[in-house]
């Protein structure tokens, strides 16, 4: 009973099964942490954002710290470096501050700090924290208080949350009369800021500032912008300091938090912070290394086919493509039940009209044919031996090539230039086939078997050819386990070919009646 159940048919589909299981995995993580994507060609925005820090030396020994930006999930960091001659430069990976430090010096300094980001997403702008800060509460005087309060009543006229309602009253245009009374008419951001976390630690509610880069691409020498971060419901949340809208914009990157600085510089005064933001594009598979890193991965990505340099890799995306050919040319003998020159002839010249172009190709393959056969035709009338024969026709096909290169160069045609590119021992296998079947079975079967030849290595040529599913079967290659084990189950397939069905069709509707 057990030997029944334990066939190989069976042990076939557990396996099909398991190596379905993991190559859908392997593409869910290769995607999820490696990036890839199933369209070719894509691309990931990489930005460089570069602060330009100038300062002019006091005569003592010099010291700058300045706020950097940590990997989070709105966007990774890909690599980062300081451009400061003479200085000694610190990651203070604790506080996410560089540091550089040197000796005194003299003239005006240009320190330059270089981040490159990339997978710069949407994201909420909340973090979680359990722990509620300590509200410090502003020191104002009885009028001045008298005001805010009058203001946070008139707030509750306004659409959303607490901090919303506030930043759209103090940006209200034209604004209130209470509004201008508790600060100026022309109002900077950091004024806005202030008052809205004033107002704010009235009603018991934690605030700090967060500073950050908006990567809009070409833009340079500008300052950071100013956004309020308010602790609601356990997390921290980002706000618009201008319009109120939650959350981090899109292509934001965070460089401080809180009421550390975003520069410090001892030693120096007059310091000057400006960045600029330059855009990039990178292959999504060449980031595909430093996505593995980031998900702690690395390992893996170095033992696997795209860490290889980039010649071997693009002979890998041609091997890759095999399994599938293979498998066309498997399911076209074995279910379909077509007859072909060759087991994997089709699958070779397939490969070639690629290189050659389609309808040329298609041309080449026929005049080399048709004057192989008549060529061959007149060699039977001499009976030769088998290897003399078949050795004649290599060196027919060989000079057949040769005249039609020549000929496509002096006429200007691209198509007779092709003819190099077909496997001249294949097509001398494919003359001397077809003499031989032309011979023992009629001209009808060696036409038709020449004709299915044709159709089956278009069928494989149209499916090689696309660059979608050439990027695919590289980019997700365990799915060669999966053909590997739909070739095996074909194997055992023993039922009537489509063919067949036609051939006995009359026998069937005999039976019928």
């Amino acid at each position: 009973m057990l030997k029944k159940f334990v066939t190989v048919r069976f042990v076939l589909s557990i396996c099909l099964f398991f190596s379905v299981l993991f190559a859908g995995y392997s593409i869910y993580y290769k995607i999820k942490y490696w990036g890839f994507n199933f369209a070719p060609k894509q691309t990931t925005d990489v930005w460089t954002i570069e602060a330009h820090i100038s300062f002019e030396p006091t005569g003592d020994p010099i010291k700058i710290s300045m706020a950097t930006p940590t990997v989070s999930d709105e966007y990774k960091i890909l690599d980062e470096d300081a451009v400061a001659p003479g200085y000694k430069i610190n990651k203070d990976r604790k506080n996410n501050r560089v540091v550089l430090s040197s000796s005194p010096k003299e003239g005006t300094q240009n320190i330059y700090y270089r981040i490159l980001v990339f997978d710069n997403e949407y994201g909420k702008g909340k973090i979680r924290s359990p722990i509620r800060p300590e509200v410090e509460k502003p020191i104002f005087d009885e009028q001045r208080l008298t005001v805010a309060q009058e203001l946070l009543k008139l707030s509750d006229r306004q659409e959303g949350d607490d901090v919303q309602r506030i930043i759209r009253l103090l940006n209200q245009t034209p604004p209130d009369p209470t509004v201008l009374a508790f600060m100026p008419m022309k109002k900077s951001q950091k004024e806005i800021t202030e008052a809205v976390s004033s107002l704010l630690a009235l009603k018991n509610i934690p605030t700090r500032t967060a500073r950050g880069i908006k990567l809009e691409e070409n833009k340079k020498s500008f300052t950071p912008d100013l956004m309020l971060e308010a602790y609601m419901n356990g997390r921290w949340i980002l706000y618009n300091i201008q319009t109120g809208k939650k959350g981090l914009p899109e292509n934001f990157v965070i460089f401080q938090r809180g009421g550390v600085s975003l520069l410090d510089v001892e030693g120096g005064s007059d310091s000057v912070i400006k960045f600029t933001v330059l855009k990039s594009i990178s292959s999504s598979l060449s980031l595909a290394g430093p996505r593995a890193k980031l998900a702690e991965m690395k390992n893996w990505y170095d033992n696997s086919i795209y860490s290889l340099p980039l010649m071997e890799q693009n002979t890998l995306k041609w091997l890759m493509i095999f399994p599938l050919a293979i498998l066309i040319i498997v399911l076209m003998r074995n279910v379909v039940g077509v007859v072909t020159m060759g087991t994997f002839t089709p699958m070779l010249i397939s490969m070639s009209l690629i290189k050659t172009g389609f309808l040329p190709g298609l041309v080449c393959f026929g005049i080399i044919i048709t004057l192989g056969l008549a060529l061959r035709a007149v060699l039977s009338k001499l009976n030769l031996l088998l290897v003399p024969r078949i050795s004649a026709v290599v060196i027919f096909v060989i000079l057949i090539m040769q005249g039609l290169m020549i000929m496509g160069y002096r006429m200007k045609f691209d198509v007779a230039s092709s003819a190099a590119f077909f496997p001249i021992i294949i097509m001398a296998w494919i003359i001397e086939r077809a003499s031989i079947t032309w011979e023992e079975d009629g001209p009808v079967n060696a036409t038709r078997e020449i004709i299915f030849t044709v159709l089956v290595a278009i069928i494989t040529y149209f499916v090689i050819s696309s660059e979608y599913i050439r990027h695919i079967m590289f980019a997700f290659n365990e799915l060669n386990l999966v053909i590997l084990f739909i070739v095996m189950l074909l194997g055992t397939y023993t039922g009537y070919r489509l063919t067949e069905l036609r051939r006995f069709a009359p026998l069937v509707q005999k039976k019928g009646k």
